[in-house]
This record gives structure tokens, sequence and C-alpha cells, in this order.
């Protein structure tokens, strides 16, 4: 029997549509599918969150519809961080202070939240939340809405005591088990231990709770901010000696069902907030892929 499907699918290749991160020189290098949980991990403050909303906004670029559940962080607040990547303007520049400013930015949020109708939900509750109403929060989200990809944020919202090893296996096993049921793809935002220091690049094996949550997920995505660099261009600005490295890491630490286990090099522009694939890389633009503007 399982020879039989093997040859099937040599004759009938799978079709679905491949959905990819935002920067073309990870084309290849990973997708993400249909049915499937990527864990998002980092430090604090090393911009976890930060890049996967970039991810979500990309996705949305590429035909997908997406909720993200901040159990961290005010709808109003997520929006801020969205329309700033979107516009790739600073609403704190003096230069929107005045009331041209004001209107001329507006008119490109007016454009973000039209763009963003029956693409974007977002699910408005803060702290610590029934790890039962998540899930059936996500499941309404992928048969009623039929949304593709469902960002939570983040598992210990989800789960009371970092010492529950059995809620947070219990959790993400229903999240694998709701992902394959209705095909959907689930972007779960997780913490790591504290490390020794700002500079320690992460593992997947620096996941705070249970290892029963990096061996039930399909991917494992570490972001990594190059604390060092900071510093040292603070220090002793373009002459740093650090001055051209990268600004932060995209590791992917697992990929199930894919080959590669990328590690992708980014820079960070201040303006925008986007991550970008090096310093001579233009800014995205998220209505279409591969995000560059159609003119």
């Amino acid at each position: 029997m399982w020879m039989q499907e093997l040859k099937h699918d040599l004759r009938n290749p799978d079709q679905r549509k491949k959905v990819y991160l935002p920067w073309e020189k990870a084309q290849g290098l990973f997708a993400f599918r249909p049915g499937e949980v990527t864990l998002w991990a980092g430090q604090n403050g090393h911009g976890k969150t930060q890049m996967a909303s970039q991810v979500m906004l990309s996705l949305m670029g590429q035909g997908e519809k997406g909720v993200i559940a901040s159990f961290e962080m005010k709808p109003k607040t997520t929006m801020q961080r969205l329309a700033r990547m979107f516009s790739h303007e600073n609403p704190n520049d003096p230069i929107y202070y005045d009331s041209r400013g004001i209107e001329a930015l507006g008119a490109i949020y007016q454009e973000f939240g039209e763009w963003t109708d029956n693409r974007l939900w977002l699910y408005d509750q803060q702290g610590t939340v029934d790890a039962a109403k998540v899930i059936g929060m996500s499941r309404y989200c992928a048969k009623e809405l039929g949304i593709t990809h469902i960002m939570i944020d983040s598992l210990m919202k989800c789960v009371r005591g970092e010492d529950d090893y059995n809620g947070q296996k219990e959790f993400v096993d229903e999240l694998t088990a709701l992902a394959r049921d209705n095909q959907v793809h689930v972007h779960l935002i997780h913490h790591i231990r504290k490390p020794a220091n700002e500079n320690h690049v992460p593992d997947k094996h620096d996941n705070k709770g249970s290892g029963a949550i990096t061996d039930l997920v399909d991917n494992v995505m570490m972001v990594w901010r190059n604390k060092a660099k900071e510093d040292d261009v603070k220090a002793k600005g373009s002459n740093a000696p650090k001055f051209k490295e990268h600004d932060a890491a995209l590791l992917c630490r697992k990929q199930r069902n894919g080959e590669d286990e990328p590690t992708i090099l980014l820079w960070f522009d201040k303006q925008s907030q986007q991550y970008i694939g090096s310093p001579d890389d233009g800014l995205m633009f998220f209505p279409n892929f591969p995000h560059r503007p159609s003119y």
C-alpha cells in the first residue's frame, strides 16, 4: 500500500501552494507548509515578535490570511508596528508633526487598513489565557474565517507555570493536531532560558520549559540580535570593527519536512523597523511578492 502511494506521489507531485520567508536570499531554503507549527524563539528584546510580524505581513502579500493573537500587546500597538513596516515611515519623525505630515502619513495608514481588510484579524485579549480558549479561537479562525496562518504570542501566556511541563506538552500537542486537521500553519512565539550574556547565540535546546515543545513542533526558528555590534557602533561609530556585521540572524534549527536548516543573516532598518537581506537591499513593498513595487 505504501509503495503505491509513493509511486502515486511521483506521478502527481504536491501542487499545494508554498509560501516563503520574505527575503529573496532565503527562497527555496524554507517554506511555511499547511498543517505545520513553527516555533519562534529568542531572548527578551531580541526581536522574535518583530520578525514574526514582518513575516506575517509577507504572508499576506503572498495571498494568505492571518490572525495575530498577542496576549502581551494590545491590538493598537500591533497595528502601529505593522503600519510602520508597511509605510516605511517612523510616525515619531518630526516631519510628521505638522498637519501636512499627519495627512500624508494618515493616507498611507488608510491604504494599509484597506489592504489588511479580509487579510488580517487581531484577537483582543491580554494577560494569561486558558489554553482551551486559544485552541477554540484558532479552530474558529480556521473553519469559519478561512484563516491560513495563526500567530500566538506567547506560549507561556497560554500555560500557567513555567514548570508545568505536562500542560505545555498538552497545549503544543493540541496545536499540532489543530494545524494538521485544518491545514493551517501555526506560528508560536516562545522564550528561551536566560543566557549568561546578550551575545549568546541560541539553539533549540535553550527553549524554556518542556523538551517536548521542540520535539512536537515541525519547525524551530531562533531569532538573535547582534548586541555586540550595537555596543561597538555606539562607542566607535562607523570606525567600529563590527560596523559591517549583520544586525540579526534568523537561525532555523529544525525543519521537519524540508532539506535545509538555514541561517539567514539580516540587517535592521530603524526607520521602518524592517529586517532586510543586506545593507543594499531596498525596503519591502508588502502588497505583492517578492515585495518589490510593480512599477
